[in-house]
């Protein structure tokens, strides 16, 4: 009896035992869960606080005036000296053979007393000073004479050249110069006023700089219709796009650019809505596009993607300064020894470059935590900085890869961006755009800009030429290079 009354209570015991174990085991695991979760948090505030234009994709504006010691995102080359390489074409300031003035420099009487004359003196070397000469405005006089014929009385009166339709007005060359410094230059109008004002003492009106920027944006539309049929003939076109505050809301300028040619268009959207607008040149293109990963780009189906490499090494190293990750360093490595190598020698190992990518990914599938439900609303699921990389990379293995096996592919997307940095000046000058007029009218005419600077010709004497009525076609034969 007794026996068995020890045998219940230990019965008893052993489930309660059983049954708190149980609860502790699933406590625990909510507490893993947890505290997998606070770290996850803690990590990503930690990157949001120390990320910058080295580790993230923020531009170098936000870095502020913190010191950082940051390295470039694609090594130098090995013995590399600062200052120019070796085959670097220089700018050093050149003799002319045919100066506008020469002023003799004679020497005076010899010390015993003797006057050279003319013909004894001789040329022993040439300085030559480059400066500017006194601005001014020149102003030319168009004087229309009439007359009545003496036969039959009819009065005739000479015709003024085309375009000289006031008794005072700005030439093309005024109107070229105030649209380079309002658009190019990013001075305001008001700037521009003090520039004349000092320089030439006629302090230009406003209206007149805002008439000379719509005149160039019309008389452009053909140059940029001819702009964006070379960029879609190319065989590969870069893509970007930035914030701009237009008229009170934000919008997005977009470009297509290549090595050659740039093409730059405003749009209330940042995504498909533009991409598939009648502005956009990418809906119908066929080639390689390089792009930043942004996803809207995946849903144009007719093209080939290349992925930003520099944009994944930047992504990389913000994980490897968190210290959370393993994985992130080794790739990184990885990526940036596939770049260094020769071209013929990746095509040659190309099944050891995927395979070894694969490996490393799977590394990282492993190692990044998975989805975990935060405390926001609808209760969401969110994924790590990591996680996110490691899941892209895996998903756009053909796009991360294609510089390596396609020779025509660059790594990185360096071209788009030098292309929309102009824009991130404006915008700091000016802070925003009025008129969703006057962001198009930007936005053709520094596109017109940046091609003609790729062509290395003189911007100047083109945009007079556009004044004039000159398209596209006719720019390369009228300019002047700019070397």
């Amino acid at each position: 009896m007794v026996k068995d009354l020890t045998i219940r209570v230990l019965i008893r015991k052993v489930e309660e035992l059983t049954r708190r174990l149980e609860e502790l085991e699933e406590e625990n695991k909510i507490l893993r869960h947890e505290n997998a979760t606070r770290k996850a948090e803690v990590a990503d505030l930690r990157a949001r606080l120390e990320s910058n234009s080295h580790n993230s994709n923020k531009p170098p504006s936000s870095d502020g005036y913190k010191k950082r010691s940051v390295k470039p995102a694609l090594p130098k080359g090995k013995g590399s000296n600062q200052g120019g390489q070796k085959g670097h074409k220089g700018n050093t300031l050149q003799q002319v053979e045919s100066p506008d003035k020469i002023v003799t420099c004679i020497p005076g009487i010899c010390t015993c007393g003797h006057e050279f004359k003319k013909e004894q003196l001789i040329l022993a070397e040439k300085r030559q000073v480059f400066d500017l000469p006194q601005p001014k405005l020149e102003i030319t006089e168009y004087q229309i004479f009439k007359a009545f014929c003496p036969a039959c009385g009819q009065e005739q009166k000479g015709v003024a050249p085309e375009g000289v339709n006031a008794p005072a007005q700005y030439g093309n060359k005024i109107k070229a110069f105030v649209v380079l410094l309002n658009v190019h230059y990013k001075l305001p109008f008001k700037k521009i006023q003090l520039l004349f004002s000092d320089l030439f003492g006629y302090p230009i009106n406003e209206s007149t700089i805002s008439s000379a920027g719509e005149i160039c944006y019309e008389k452009l539309e053909e140059s940029e219709r001819i702009i964006k049929l070379k960029i879609i003939g190319d065989n590969v076109v870069h893509a970007d796009e930035t914030g701009l505050r237009t008229a009170g809301k934000l919008h997005w300028l977009h470009t297509a650019t290549t090595r050659l040619y740039t093409y730059l268009f405003v749009h209330e959207k940042r995504g498909s809505g533009a991409m598939q607008s009648n502005k956009s040149i990418l809906r119908d293109y066929i080639g390689w596009l390089v792009h930043d990963c942004w996803g809207s780009y995946f849903n144009l189906g007719k093209l080939k993607h290349a992925i930003c490499g520099a944009h994944i090494l930047r992504e990389l190293e913000g994980l490897i300064e968190t210290g959370e990750t393993k994985w992130a360093k080794v790739f990184k490595s990885f990526l940036l020894s596939v770049y260094m190598m020769p071209f013929e020698e990746r095509v040659k190992r190309r099944k050891y470059i995927e395979s070894r990518y694969d490996r490393i990914c799977g590394i990282g599938e492993k190692a990044e935590p998975p989805l975990m439900k935060t405390t926001g609303r609808k209760g969401r699921y969110k994924r790590t900085r990591g996680r996110n990389l490691v899941e892209r990379l895996i998903r756009e293995k053909d796009a991360v890869l294609a510089f390596a096996f396609n020779k025509e592919v660059p790594f990185t997307n360096n071209l788009a961006e030098r292309d929309i940095r102009p824009a991130k000046v404006k915008r700091k000058i000016s802070n925003c755009f009025r008129t969703f007029k006057g962001a198009e009218i930007y936005a053709r005419i520094e596109g017109f800009i940046s091609t003609v600077r790729k062509n290395k010709r003189c911007v100047f004497p083109e945009l007079c030429t556009t004044f004039e009525g000159y398209n596209f076609p006719k720019f390369f034969n009228i300019g002047m290079y700019c070397e």
